[in-house]
């Protein structure tokens, strides 16, 4: 399975990595971005099954980077990860189809959920 993980903070890149290892026990190849400009082109390199992004990055942030995806992939399958909590972000992270949305840190039994939704949506 392929996994890209974005966030301009390499500690933060680390964290989520890290977690999924633990979750995951199979096969995973991991790419890293540090701005949205870099998501949009690992997505289109590399076709990744799930995107963690964050929103706020430079270059191009995560907004701009989740409506790009969509753009090239509507199916893509993209997880907000931000501190970014405000009612706003989330909405509008939704609407630009963030498959979901979640507060840093994510924690192990926050990305056990939302790898099991997208196991059930590949059934």
């Amino acid at each position: 399975m392929k996994i890209l993980v974005t966030d301009d903070s390499k500690m933060a890149r680390k964290m989520v990595i890290k977690i999924l290892n633990d979750v995951l026990n199979e096969n995973v190849e991991i790419f890293e971005g540090q701005n949205g400009q870099e998501a949009l082109d690992l997505y289109k390199e590399h076709l990744p099954k799930i995107v963690f992004l964050d929103l706020t990055m430079p270059v191009m942030d995560g907004f701009e980077a989740l409506a790009k995806i969509k753009e090239f992939d509507k199916n893509a399958k993209v997880v907000i990860i931000s501190a970014d909590i405000q009612k706003l972000s989330m909405d509008k992270a939704l609407q630009l189809g963030a498959f979901n949305f979640i507060k840093k840190p994510i924690d192990l039994e926050k990305m056990q959920q939302i790898l099991s939704k997208i196991n059930e949506l590949d059934k």
